[in-house]
C-alpha cells in the first residue's frame, strides 16, 4: 500500500522572509557588521607591492647593497667601537631599513585601507573590540567551527593555496634551472632574480585573487542580505519600538487634529467672508491689504466642520456667500493658513467686492 508523505516545508523556515529596515541596516552598520571581502585586500596588496618592486626593485637592492658594503665590508674598520660610534652605526642601519621598508608599509598600509573604503565607506566602530561573554560559550565556538561560513572560509582557503601555489609554479617554473646558478653570481645579481620572481608571482597571483575577491564579494553581499531579513513580527517590534503602538499613535493623531479645528474655529469670527457650497463645503477668508499680499484661507471643512464654520460665522455676522464651484476650488487647492492662488484672484476678488459692498 503506497505511502502518501507529506512535509510541511514551513516547519524549517525561520520566517525572516522580510527585507532589512533601514534602522535594521543601520544598527548592523554600527556594530560593524558590514559586506566584505578580506581577499580583496589581499589582491590589492599583492599587486600593489608587485608593482612597487616594478618600480623601486633595483633602488632598494641597490640600496641595500651600499649599507652591507660600508657596515660589513671595508667600512667597519673606520667605525670607532665605542658608545657613540655604535649610536652612529645603529642610526645609519635604522635609516637605511626605514628608505628601504617605509614604501612597501606605507603602500601597504594605503592600499588596506583603500580596499575597505571601496567596500563599506567610512565605518569607525569600536563595538566589535567589545568583550563578549558568548564568545566564551563552548556550544557557540562549536556552532561557529561547524557553520556553513566556516565551511566557506575553509573552501576559500584551500581555493587560495591552490591557486598561489599553480600561479607560482607557473610564474617561475621556467627559470628553475637557472636558480643553481645563483650560487656563483653576485649578491646583486641574485636579488635582483629574485626580485624579479618575486614581482612576477606578486603580478599574477593578485590578478587571480582578484577576480577570487570579485566572486567572493557577491556571495559576501548575498549572505549579508540573508542575514539582515526580518519576520513579520520584528518589523511590527520595531514599528513599535520607533514610533510608539498603533492605538497611542492613533489617539495623538486625533487629538491634534481637535486642537488643528478648535484653533481654526477660533479665527472663524475674524474672516471676512465664508464662502458655502452651501452645504458640503465652507471656506473661510481674511485679507488685510497691509499685511497680506492675497487673500488667505483661515478655515475650511466639509460636511461636520463645514455646519460648525456656518454656524460660528452666523453668530458672529460674518457674511456667507454661496458659491459652491469657488468652495470646492479653495477647499481642494488652499492648506488653511496659506493664500489663495493667481488663479483664483479674480473669483476670490469678485466675493470679496460684493461683500465690501453690503
Amino acid at each position: 500500500m503506497p505511502m502518501d508523505l507529506r512535509i510541511n516545508l514551513q516547519l524549517f523556515a525561520d520566517g525572516k522572509t522580510e527585507p532589512a529596515t533601514p534602522r535594521r541596516r543601520e544598527e548592523a552598520r554600527e556594530k560593524g557588521q558590514v559586506a566584505k571581502s578580506q581577499e580583496l585586500n589581499t589582491a590589492l596588496l599583492l599587486l600593489g607591492m608587485a608593482l612597487l618592486v616594478g618600480i623601486s626593485g633595483e633602488w632598494s637592492i641597490n640600496r641595500l647593497a651600499v649599507f652591507v658594503r660600508q657596515v660589513l665590508g671595508d667600512g667597519l674598520g673606520t667605525v670607532e667601537f665605542s658608545v657613540a660610534g655604535l649610536q652612529g652605526l645603529q642610526s645609519y642601519a635604522v635609516l637605511c631599513i626605514v628608505a628601504v621598508a617605509g614604501p612597501v608599509m606605507a603602500a601597504a598600509l594605503v592600499l588596506g585601507l583603500f580596499s575597505q573604503f571601496i567596500q563599506v565607506g567610512f565605518n569607525f566602530t569600536t563595538q566589535p573590540l567589545t568583550p563578549q561573554l558568548t564568545r566564551l560559550n563552548p556550544m557557540e565556538g562549536a556552532k561557529r567551527i561547524f557553520s556553513k561560513r566556516a565551511f566557506m572560509e575553509l573552501l576559500k582557503s584551500c581555493l587560495k593555496i591552490a591557486i598561489v601555489g599553480f600561479v607560482a609554479y607557473t610564474a617561475i617554473g621556467s627559470d628553475v634551472n637557472r636558480l643553481q646558478a645563483l650560487l656563483w653570481v653576485e649578491p646583486v645579481q641574485a636579488a635582483a632574480f629574485t626580485m624579479e620572481g618575486v614581482r612576477k608571482i606578486g603580478l599574477w597571483t593578485g590578478t587571480c585573487l582578484l577576480a577570487l575577491a570579485a566572486i567572493d564579494y557577491l556571495y559576501q553581499r548575498w549572505e549579508y542580505e540573508e542575514s539582515l531579513k526580518m519576520s513579520v513580527q520584528d518589523i511590527k517590534d520595531e514599528l513599535k519600538e520607533t514610533e510608539g503602538d498603533p492605538l497611542i499613535r492613533s489617539a495623538i493623531r486625533a487629538r491634534q487634529r481637535q486642537m488643528a479645528n478648535r484653533r481654526m474655529m477660533q479665527a472663524v469670527p475674524a474672516a471676512d467672508v465664508v464662502i458655502t457650497n452651501p452645504t458640503h463645503f465652507a471656506v473661510a477668508l481674511k485679507y488685510d491689504a497691509a499685511s497680506m499680499a492675497a487673500p488667505m484661507v483661515v478655515a475650511k471643512g466639509a460636511d461636520y466642520l463645514a455646519a460648525r464654520i456656518r454656524e460660528i460665522a452666523m453668530n458672529h455676522d460674518v457674511p456667507l456667500v454661496e458659491n459652491p464651484p469657488l468652495a470646492k476650488a479653495l477647499y481642494d487647492a488652499v492648506p488653511v493658513g496659506r493664500e489663495i492662488p493667481a488663479d483664483l484672484y479674480q473669483a476670490v476678488a469678485e466675493v470679496l467686492a460684493y461683500v465690501y459692498r453690503l
